[in-house]
């Protein structure tokens, strides 16, 4: 069981973005590594976005923090603790950092051709 109650699933039908201020940018602990998650301030209240292994958002160029303007794409997805994103891409600025493909393929996974 994953961090949050159960399995994640991207669903491609689900596609949604939102904009929003990031609140909170948290590390959480996962059954194989440590992931991070953000909380967004959304016009439609707040929201968990999850973005994905802590490692690798360490290495790459786009940096999130709190006070950061974002617009995130991804899959909504229904929890016990309410609904989230699994997060496909997330602009900020005129940066884009890319997680997923279209079909939900993590940019971390070894199978990604």
């Amino acid at each position: 069981m994953r961090a949050g109650g159960g399995p994640m699933h991207f669903d491609p039908k689900s596609v949604t973005t939102v904009s929003g201020e990031i609140t909170a940018v948290n590390k959480v602990e996962g059954r194989r590594n440590e992931g991070t998650h953000l909380e967004v301030k959304t016009a439609e209240g707040s929201m968990r976005i999850w973005l994905g292994p802590s490692w690798y958002l360490d290495r790459q160029t786009v940096k999130l923090a709190k006070g950061d303007k974002v617009e995130v794409t991804g899959s909504k997805v229904q929890r016990a603790k309410g609904s989230a994103l699994i997060a496909q891409t997330v602009k900020k600025g005129d940066a884009t950092l890319t997680l997923r493909d279209a079909n939900g393929v993590p940019a971390w996974s070894r199978g990604r051709r």
